[in-house]
């Protein structure tokens, strides 16, 4: 039986219809993933949810009572609780403190009892089956258990929570954290409580969820069980496009001049890779995590310090550097896109420009933001950025608009080779598929790219050659064009070929 519903909710921005007649309900011991594109309307919804918005039209009720709309203290009353991807955690603080920041500290004699605050957040740790000591300081944990912690926070107090809304939760965890997340999820569902899942996140959306509900344009498109749809389907319903459309048409395998060889790298977990790269090729770098296909790039591109084999880029030896290796003509996606690509609360012109600053600069010497703005906005065009300005700052923009942000900085410095690690991670379907027909076009007018990810479709959608990882060394090398998911997953774990075919 639902206990929460929203029924005809209404919500425009002048003239912008972010929500047009939504109507959606949740229910206890439940995840219901929340899929659509930017601009579909999600994150207004969760805003309504936590009374930070008011509908123009519609009504919200809660076990068939009717919730006050704008009413943040209500819909904590209600029992919603929200956890963002961001977190906001006090280092300086234990782990119990930062889990009684939303409730007041336990106190005996006028004074904080540290044994009652640290007892009641263990007692909330072990509901959740979390072996983390409460008076360890916060800044020791990392962003996956800091999450755990402010998940376990809601445990705490007279209001208890039914209702989680996870708004891209894992979009800076590593694969360890993610699935200690989806244990701490499984829980609480087995404790009767609800989750609105929401994310990019397409595995993760079939691994974890229920029902799936997609926005499109600010519409209800559909909510069915997960028996009930696929990923197919999914994306249909959120972009307008067939799955088979996601991926632009493979053309003739590259034939063009040897760009980048690598002989004997060895460079921090490397050992002894080697491989050439022509002009125009997608390389596909595949493996587990661990395997080396991040380390990879980052050696090409100076972070990683080499310690041994030799790295030509157009018969010329690579330079060392991060600032050389973009000088000479490399140029680097890094897989962490807010924390290692970009200046978040500066202008987009300014995050272009970045790695390009004495190419730029008047006498080498002056900064001239009038060259770096109409830059920014002529590669803007290039990659088809949606933003109002060069002038906006970078943490104003959607997920696949600061990817685009730093694509457009790779291109400034008119590169030979594109290093692309993780490329469209946290970003939607419809930017995935701007973003691969970006890809295919650079390569098709003969740049090279090395392509990291750990989303088989897209490396087998993309790569002319996929190089296998394992334990820091390039086991193989093989064509994408008719390879399986299955295979190439096989050949991570080095599965002999009898085996693969049983």
């Amino acid at each position: 039986m639902p206990r929460l519903t929203l029924d005809h909710i209404h919500r425009r921005f002048g003239a912008v219809q972010a929500l047009d007649d939504v109507g959606l309900t949740f229910r206890s011991g439940e995840v219901h993933a929340l899929m659509g594109e930017n601009g579909a309307g999600k994150s207004t919804l969760i805003r309504i949810l936590a009374g930070l918005d008011r509908p123009d039209r519609g009504s919200l009720t809660l076990d068939d009572a009717a919730l006050p709309p704008g009413a943040p203290a209500a819909m904590r009353a209600a029992g919603l609780r929200f956890i963002h991807q961001e977190l906001h955690p006090v280092p300086g603080l234990s782990v119990a403190e930062n889990m009684h920041l939303d409730h007041p500290y336990p106190t005996r004699f006028g004074l904080v009892d540290w044994r009652a605050l640290n007892r009641a957040a263990r007692a909330a740790l072990d509901r959740l089956g979390l072996r983390l000591d409460p008076r360890r300081p916060m800044s020791e944990l990392g962003a996956g258990d800091q999450m755990l912690v402010r998940i376990a926070a809601t445990l705490i107090g007279d209001a208890p929570a039914w209702l989680y809304v996870m708004d891209e939760p894992t979009a800076a965890l590593t694969n360890a954290e993610a699935e200690r997340l989806f244990t701490v999820i499984g829980e609480l569902v087995r404790q009767g409580a609800g989750v609105l899942y929401v994310s990019h996140r397409m595995p993760e959306v079939l691994r974890l969820a229920q029902r799936v509900t997609v926005l499109r344009d600010g519409r209800h498109v559909s909510t069915r069980t997960l028996a009930e749809t696929d990923q197919a389907r999914i994306i249909e319903e959120m972009t307008g496009r067939d799955l088979g459309e996601l991926f632009p048409p493979r053309r003739a395998a590259a034939t063009g001049d040897v760009v980048l060889r690598v002989a004997g790298l060895r460079a921090g977990p490397l050992q002894d890779v080697s491989f050439d790269l022509r002009a125009g090729e997608v390389l596909g770098v595949a493996g587990l995590a661990g395997s080396g296909r991040g380390a990879l790039l980052r050696a090409l591109i100076g972070d990683l310090p080499v310690t041994g084999g030799t790295v030509t880029l157009e018969g010329r030896p690579l330079r060392r550097t991060p600032a050389q290796a973009w000088a000479d003509g490399m140029a680097y996606l890094p897989r962490e896109r807010r924390t290692e690509g970009m200046m978040l609360r500066r202008a987009i012109f300014e995050t272009v420009a970045l790695p390009h600053l004495s190419t730029l600069a008047r006498l080498r010497l002056f900064l001239d933001h009038g060259h770096q703005r109409r830059l920014a906005t002529e590669l803007g065009e290039r990659v088809r950025l949606k933003a109002a300005s060069v002038t906006q700052a970078c943490e104003e923009l959607s997920g696949g608009n600061q990817q685009k942000v730093l694509f457009a900085r790779a291109l400034a410095g008119n590169p030979r080779v594109l290093l692309l690690d993780e490329p469209t991670r946290g970003v939607d379907i419809g930017a995935r598929f701007e973003l691969y027909r970006l890809i295919r076009q650079l390569s098709e007018q003969g740049l090279a790219v090395i392509l990291a990810s750990s989303d088989l479709p897209e490396l087998l959608g993309l790569s002319d050659r996929i190089a296998v990882m394992r334990d820091g060394r390039l086991a193989e090398t093989l064509p994408a064009e008719g390879l399986t998911e299955a295979a190439l997953l096989a050949r991570f774990y080095h599965i002999p070929e009898t085996e693969r075919a049983a």
